[in-house]
């Protein structure tokens, strides 16, 4: 039986045996993200926290919650990263459909859902791109039909016609005919996860795309044990799709900035430069060291790869004024 893509996609990733929801080595066993390239991506990350600990004004509890947190991977690496004082602040909190994971730091807390309120930092690294979404295609007349999908063969064919909801976002966000992927849930998801922030801010890094670029043949695909595969909703591979980030920056309701990764972290000091040749000769393990850490650096910041993400930020409270990201 075919379904709309939206509804395979729930299931696939999020149902009693969905892709997310398996125990395992979860998302780090099957694609690459920032939060598992390198731990410089956390430090830069933790540098970003520093700063509005302190445009906070240090408060008694500095809420830290991680929105698709996998296995907790970034809030371990940020509370082992995290100096004495805030690390004895900070409430942790991850937030994922899985079960808690095995021997996860005590201090992190598990949770489904988003908490009603949060002073603090909320991230979310890669998560928009699994918000369920339907798909929509132009057939040969002109018409905008839902695209539907065989749960186990990925098999599709064009339904019935495009929802009221689907073509009054289409019309703002993605005009002109093609296949396009209808991002109304994931602005709606973003919008209220962002409302749940009363001090501090909230930032989403993911990859996307904007107006101007929308791609003519969509983006969804699938991924397993690192290799991309096609995106097949019947919870053996991560189904995924770009984000419409103009749309998505738009629906939270707070002004913004948004930045490709590049820029933010060489700002924040992750340059990918080599280290001098002449440390080679007067401390080669030392040489080694920063060797490997450029190649992280590198990796992070690859304007074709990681670094293209975009990081959209929104500053909640009188108290961030627009500097933190630099």
């Amino acid at each position: 039986m075919s379904i709309g893509w939206r509804p395979a996609m729930r299931s696939a990733l999020y149902g009693s045996d969905g892709f997310f929801v398996r125990a395992g080595s979860g998302p780090a066993g099957h694609f690459r993200t920032s939060v598992h390239a390198s731990p410089l991506f956390a430090g830069a990350l933790l540098r970003i926290v520093e700063r509005l600990d302190e445009a906070l004004g240090r408060p008694r509890t500095f809420d830290l919650v991680d929105v698709g947190a996998g296995r907790g991977e970034l809030l371990t690496v940020l509370l082992a990263l995290m100096p004495s004082d805030l690390a004895a602040r900070v409430r942790p909190i991850g937030v994922e459909m899985a079960l808690r994971p095995d021997r996860l730091d005590p201090r992190i807390r598990w949770r489904t859902g988003v908490p009603d309120s949060v002073t603090g930092l909320l991230i979310a690294t890669e998560w928009l791109d699994n918000v369920p979404l339907d798909v929509v295609e132009t057939d040969e007349h002109g018409n905008l039909r839902k695209v539907l999908v065989d749960r186990r063969t990925g098999a599709e064919t064009l339904g019935g016609p495009a929802d009221a909801a689907d073509l009054f976002w289409l019309k703002r966000w993605w005009p002109g005919p093609g296949r396009i992927e209808i991002g109304w849930p994931r602005d709606a998801a973003w919008a209220d996860a962002v409302a749940s922030v009363r001090r501090g801010a909230a930032l989403c890094v993911d990859y996307g795309h904007q107006r101007s670029e929308r791609p003519a043949l969509g983006t969804l695909t699938g991924y397993r044990d690192g290799r991309q595969v096609p995106p097949v909703p019947d919870g053996s591979c991560d189904v995924t799709a770009h984000v419409a980030m103009d749309a998505v920056a738009g629906a939270a309701g707070y002004a913004y900035q948004m930045v490709s990764q590049r820029e933010v972290l060489k700002a924040l000091g992750v340059d990918g430069a080599r280290p001098p040749l002449e440390l080679a000769r007067t401390d080669p393990a030392a040489y080694i060291r920063a060797l490997s850490a450029a190649g992280s650096a590198a990796e992070l910041i690859d304007p074709s790869g990681l670094g293209a993400h975009w990081w959209l930020w929104h500053e909640i409270g009188p108290e961030v004024r627009g500097s933190i990201l630099q």
